[in-house]
């Protein structure tokens, strides 16, 4: 395994990250406890989860993920093994069987000590913004809500106060965003630094060989301000392991499960992993090799976010940090980047 920090901490992460989000819905408490062990043994000491998992969100799973690792830790003992992420819910249509009251700090403690209870634990690593309060262009959104923006700027003072208070308590370590915008990224960092509070470290956000619009803004905030990318989805939901070529829809398919992320399935995305797919049998690789090795190699990702349903897809997403892409690969890559740009974000 190779390791790397989290930005502007000591905190030693492995560049593979363990996703967790399909336990408790399409895998069982055992399967996810054999993913947990799988993992720690091939060095993955960075686990994600939310308190919003398992997908798709539903009141019937809220916290399911949560307490299948924390399970996991009563029974192994592990928790000294493991750097823990977890995140609290954004406002939104699909989460309201959450909570409604967005960021506040009634709604930050609560998300907080609810998923310290489910996790069995008395300490997060990393503690997230699931994706913006505000409206912003994301999930799938391609416009951006400015009818309504000059309403629903965040309250970013108080809430990196609140997230201050508990870092105090020693019930989080350190704070991450998700799915923010640049303009979000550089309004915390500011108010960090105005008011000497502690500064978010990392983003996770969604980035592929086919969707690569962290690239437009946010790997120049990344790069400049040091908040190291957590990239997720980096086989586009499965689709960059071919399996929907040609329409496909194989039996369990997860890019059915979000309807927000259908631009994967474009023709203009079938075109760029056909081609991705040629490159790799070229070189040897499977097409999901090629794709995980892509990201892990970019100066911007701190960490990889590989999560699978089944065992075989799980040993092959993690083995994929052995891979070593040359000049000549990567020249290749961005040859079919440049003739098949990026579907809509």
């Amino acid at each position: 395994m190779k390791y790397t920090t989290l930005p502007n901490t000591n905190v030693k992460v492995s560049k593979i990250c363990l996703g967790t989000m399909t336990w408790g819905n399409q895998n069982t408490e055992a399967e996810g406890h054999e993913q947990m062990d799988y993992a720690l043994d091939q060095g993955v000491n960075f686990f994600d989860t939310a308190e919003l998992y398992a997908v798709p969100a539903t009141a019937e799973t809220y916290g399911a993920t949560e307490k299948i690792i924390g399970t996991w830790f009563k029974k192994t003992g592990n928790r000294d093994k493991v750097v823990l992420a977890s995140k609290i819910a954004g406002a939104g249509d699909y989460t309201a069987h959450i909570r409604k009251d967005g960021f506040s700090k009634r709604a930050i403690t609560e998300a907080i000590e609810g998923s310290l209870q489910r996790l069995q634990t008395d300490y997060i690593d990393l503690y997230q913004l699931h994706w913006p309060e505000r409206g912003v262009n994301c999930f799938g959104v391609r416009e951006y809500p400015y009818k309504t923006a000059a309403e629903e700027a965040e309250n970013h003072l108080e809430i990196l106060e609140t997230l201050n208070d508990f870092i105090k308590q020693g019930k989080i370590k350190h704070i991450g965003l998700s799915n923010e915008t640049p303009w979000g990224t550089m309004k915390y960092l500011q108010t960090a630094a105005a008011h000497q509070l502690p500064r978010p470290v990392t983003i996770q956000n969604s980035y592929s060989l086919i969707h690569r619009a962290y690239e437009y803004g946010m790997s120049e905030v990344s790069l400049r301000e040091n908040v190291g990318l957590l990239a997720y989805s980096p086989l586009a939901f499965g689709v960059l392991s071919g399996k929907y070529v040609g329409g496909k829809t194989p039996e369990g398919a997860r890019v059915t499960l979000f309807p927000r992320f259908n631009r994967y399935s474009s023709e203009q995305s079938e075109k760029a992993v056909i081609a991705y797919q040629k490159i790799a049998e070229s070189h040897g690789l499977s097409l999901a090799q090629l794709a995980l090795a892509y990201v892990n190699q970019l100066p911007f990702v701190t960490s990889n976010i590989i999560g699978a349903t089944k065992m075989d897809q799980l040993k092959e997403n993690i083995n994929s940090i052995h891979i070593e892409l040359s000049d000549a690969i990567l020249s290749e890559i961005e040859a079919v980047h440049s003739k098949i740009p990026n579907p809509a974000p």
